[in-house]
């Protein structure tokens, strides 16, 4: 009887900790952000405060189930992306996406440094309307404050189906740090950012 009891007991434990874990999971949200190089976003926005998750990825194409090798040469339409998971009792999409210009440069067409084509473009995938006017408010408040010389030509839409990369481009940066591009770009960025 006891043991049954403590059995009993244990699964109602079990069952309430897995509704919180649930509860909790269902206030998080996200947004997904294309600014060239996905290792640089990646390793740029996992740094910051209330960022649960940085995933590297592809979005924004005509092609299931893309591989790197694909998107690379530009002919799949998906621009290298970063999903992020992030709570929003501690940060929000309008803090997110107001780093998201300080982070890279909103521009130029389709490149970012050395890193040329449309994969590499500059993008804003949005979840829902509020994160859209959100986006299109802060984007016109960057692009009238002066600090760019030209226009920002960041895309503005509605996420699609986001692909997850290939393992080796998760976590890329911490893993590689002294790879040649990683010392070249990212450690800079990320000095410069003050967030290394």
């Amino acid at each position: 009887m006891r043991k049954r009891l403590a059995l009993t007991l244990g699964i109602l434990l079990f069952l309430q900790s897995s509704m919180l874990t649930d509860a909790k999971e269902q206030n998080l949200e996200t947004i997904t952000f294309g600014a060239g190089c996905f290792w640089c976003v990646e390793a740029v926005y996992q740094r910051l405060d209330g960022v649960v998750d940085a995933v590297s990825g592809y979005m924004g194409g005509d092609v299931a189930n893309p591989s790197y090798k694909q998107v690379v040469t530009g002919r799949t339409g998906h621009a290298e992306v970063v999903q992020l998971t992030f709570d929003p009792s501690k940060t929000d999409a309008k803090t997110l996406i107001d780093f998201f210009w300080e982070a890279h440069d909103p521009t130029t067409l389709n490149r970012q440094g050395a890193d040329v084509g449309t994969q590499y473009r500059s993008a804003i995938f949005y979840e829902n309307e509020e994160q859209r006017k959100i986006a299109e408010t802060s984007r016109d408040e960057a692009n009238a404050s002066g600090k760019f010389a030209d226009p920002i030509v960041t895309e503005i839409t509605a996420a699609s189906t986001f692909y997850v990369a290939e393992d080796y481009h998760q976590e890329y940066y911490d893993l590689n740090k002294s790879y040649p591009y990683c010392r070249a770009v990212i450690t800079p960025k990320l000095k410069k950012l003050g967030l290394e």
